[in-house]
């Protein structure tokens, strides 16, 4: 089992090659901030990450959280690794200082999440769920809840949660029965949540449940939704956690995989009502869940690229040192020289970067929508970040099945063995496709919110974007193959757009038949551009005589390799969209 190492490299080219980073804080007024010290928190955090959160995943894993007379313990090891993480700092790093945050961009904070999550995903899910929180209390949330609660999540001293579906629920929020009573100057919460990330545990002093809960007078559907904050413990009058509130977990549940992480059942109101307090507008909680959710679904995004990320680095450790073949005269080589080894570690050692590179940029957006002075700039950025949030969350997800799938591939027998610990990854990453929306969900919010709200425009504007990189690469006669090669992918982005555009209002089936394909496509040409980007700047440096030029060409080796193996993808994504509903639809109910 390979010990964890951020990819230090590859986050320094993106963030000063992609990204422009000093460029990015400089034109948003953060004049303290620079590359320098982004690679100093990174190097910080990555220490943290690999000497103390890292060598607790196979804990987790293995012994996972367990119930007890006191609720929920975390698997051993984790709450002293938390103490770690909350003391230095690191719950702050992205918040608005006026809260006590520390104002860091996006994207390091992104980055730093890489970290938590390749170094112990089970681990890294408590303080994802939290920033979700903050997110939706920090924009929803009353001057009078914000000052009572959002410092202590901000800090960490306090960690929150995302309590949406219900056993008969599932993914259909309008179909939700928690209900809350109003009680003077708030309000009793009574019902039951599942699938509740981190729903307990004892590594803080009070957790904070965000629940979406239906009022007396609510209408039907997902417009009658209202969103509640219930803490733990209810707040004394020293804003210190007192009297027990109404809310328990009632159950662990049994996991594939995320054993470190407790999944748990909550009950609200088994013993008269929870108190809770309305966050945001009366049957307006569907606005305020999608911000926290849209700042999870990034994140999950992310654990495709962190997971992946491992199961990589473990799988070039053991190629690297697994003797196999047999020379003529009877030396043995690594199987890192068989041709279909390097095909698979090729494989993860692309799609990692392209993800890496597609996730970051995301994030980048993010800090461009929200410095930019000009209303008009800020808005195109927040478009682009709004078409790219589901990419992002289905498309690594996705990618990530097969990266860690050759992960175990790479190790032969033993990696279908759980002591070397690849199978975890594997195991890991499964859910990620699953939880904060389905890839079908993903490709339903890109169809229907994302392309045809806009008439395709944000859609547009990246595939010309995308293009004049493709020309860039082809003016260049040493980048000129893998021009062309993003110029045809970027053909079938143009048409598929089109062909959405022209049909998908035909009928529901249309666009669902289309999506996930659809929401692929653009997924493998995003990665494509992420890859052309890469090795235009590495070309220029190269020529420049600047920078590692070992490192520089191998960027131009990875951009090759995917466009050879991986912008194919779009040309047979691009047929299936096109072959419309109809054979999907045809099979008679009786005979599957």
């Amino acid at each position: 089992m390979s010990e964890y190492s951020y990819p230090y490299k590859d986050a320094a080219f993106i963030f000063e090659q992609l990204v422009g980073f000093d460029q990015l804080c400089e034109e948003g007024g953060l004049t303290d901030v620079n590359s320098e010290l982004a690679a100093a928190i990174l190097e910080e955090a990555g220490r943290l990450g690999s000497e103390v959160i890292a060598p607790l995943n196979v804990v987790g894993d293995r012994e996972g959280a367990k119930m007890d007379e006191n609720g929920v313990r975390e698997a051993p090891g984790f709450a002293e690794a938390y103490r770690q993480y909350r003391d230095n700092g690191w719950s702050s790093l992205p918040f608005d200082e006026k809260h006590g945050g520390q104002g860091m961009p996006k994207i390091i904070g992104t980055a730093a999440e890489e970290i938590w999550q390749s170094s112990n995903l089970g681990f890294s899910l408590c303080p994802l769920l939290t920033h979700g929180a903050v997110d939706a209390l920090e924009k929803h949330g009353s001057d009078q809840l914000k000052s009572l609660f959002l410092a202590k999540m901000i800090s960490g001293e306090w960690t929150g949660t995302m309590n949406l579906t219900e056993p008969q629920a599932g993914s259909d929020l309008a179909a939700i029965n928690t209900r809350a009573v109003p009680d003077g100057d708030c309000y009793r919460v009574i019902g039951q949540k599942i699938f509740i990330t981190w729903g307990d545990h004892q590594m803080t002093g009070n957790i904070i449940h965000l629940v979406l809960a239906r009022l007396p007078d609510a209408p039907a559907g997902v417009h009658g939704i209202s969103m509640f904050l219930v803490p733990k413990f209810l707040l004394d009058e020293h804003g210190q956690p007192g009297e027990r509130n109404d809310v328990r977990c009632v159950s662990l549940e049994h996991k594939l995989g995320i054993h470190g992480s407790p999944t748990c059942v909550m009950a609200f109101g088994d013993n008269g009502g929870a108190v809770g307090y309305l966050v945001g507008e009366a049957h307006r909680g569907l606005m305020a869940m999608f911000t926290m959710m849209n700042a999870a679904r990034q994140s999950v995004g992310l654990q495709g690229l962190s997971l992946a990320s491992r199961s990589y680095q473990q799988a070039l450790a053991w190629a690297r040192e697994r003797l196999q073949g047999t020379n003529s005269d009877g030396s043995r080589f690594p199987i890192i020289e068989f041709p279909d080894v390097r095909r698979m570690l090729m494989l993860m050692k692309a799609g990692t970067e392209s993800m890496r590179g597609l996730a970051y940029l995301t994030a980048a957006e993010i800090d461009r929508s929200r410095l930019a002075s000009d209303p008009v700039r800020s808005a195109s950025h927040h478009a682009r970040v709004e078409l790219l949030t589901p990419i992002v969350k289905g498309w690594l997800t996705e990618i990530a099945q097969e990266l860690t799938s050759y992960g175990i591939q790479i190790h032969g027998g033993m990696g279908f063995i759980e002591e070397t610990g690849s199978a975890q990854y594997y195991r890991d990453a499964r859910i990620t496709t699953i939880y904060e929306g389905t890839t079908g969900i993903q490709a339903n919010d890109l169809v229907g919110r994302k392309i045809l709200a806009d008439g395709g425009e944000a859609l547009a504007d990246l595939l010309r974007e995308i293009q004049a990189t493709a020309e860039a690469l082809g003016a260049n006669e040493s980048t000129s193959a893998t021009g062309n090669a993003l110029h045809l992918a970027v053909q079938a982005g143009v048409e598929a757009r089109q062909w959405v555009l022209d049909h998908a209002r035909e009928s529901r089936a249309v666009a669902g038949a289309a999506g996930v394909n659809f929401l692929m496509l653009l997924g493998y040409l995003c990665g494509g551009w992420i890859m052309g980007l890469s090795a235009h700047k590495a070309s220029n440096l190269l020529a420049e005589g600047g920078g590692d030029a070992a490192f520089l060409k191998a960027k131009l080796v990875t951009a090759n390799f995917y466009c050879d193996h991986f912008l194919p993808r779009a040309g047979a994504c691009l047929a299936s969209v096109k072959a419309g509903p109809e054979s999907i639809m045809a099979m008679p109910l009786d005979q599957f």
